[in-house]
């Protein structure tokens, strides 16, 4: 199966790592990295997000570990739009979180309109921190947490 999955990916952490995983339990995996433009978009909290090649530079380390696991392939793609790469025919499933089911769904509309077949939204559930909220890259970015949820109130963000 052709699997796609998209996000800015800034720090990743154990939330993402967790939609790696199931989107390589599924086949081969096309990923959508938000370009510095959509990234500044899409955010719900203003702050910093590193500039596009660091950020796909961290992504392909991440995904070359998974992938061996799972003896699949992987491509990263800028995304320049929300419903980025999963409108394309060659896809089969989309990957998202809780809080992007949404935009699966407005994916499959946009396939429909364009006479193409919908795709197996697979939702991930969050990963929590210690402290029971969801790990984000917002909460790492601001201090709060560390990549695998562990609280840590010494820090000063990155």
């Amino acid at each position: 199966m052709n699997v796609a999955l998209g996000g800015t990916f800034d720090p990743i952490h154990d939330g993402h790592r967790k939609l790696f995983e199931r989107a390589f339990e599924l086949g081969d995996v096309t990923v959508g990295l938000t370009s510095d433009e959509l990234a500044e978009q899409t955010r719900s909290v203003d702050r910093e997000v590193r500039p596009f090649e660091e950020r796909k530079r961290d992504l392909e380390a991440e995904l070359d570990a998974i992938a061996d696991d799972y003896d699949s392939e992987f491509e990263i793609r800028k995304l320049e739009e929300p419903t980025g790469i999963a409108t394309e025919p060659t896809f089969d499933v989309l990957v998202v979180s809780p809080e992007t089911k949404a935009t699966g769904e407005r994916i499959n509309d946009i396939r429909a309109e364009r006479g193409l077949d919908p795709l197996d939204i697979e939702v991930v559930d969050h990963v929590r921190a210690e402290d029971g909220d969801i790990i984000s890259s917002t909460r790492i970015v601001q201090g709060e947490i560390d990549e695998h949820g562990n609280l840590t109130p010494e820090r000063d963000g990155r």
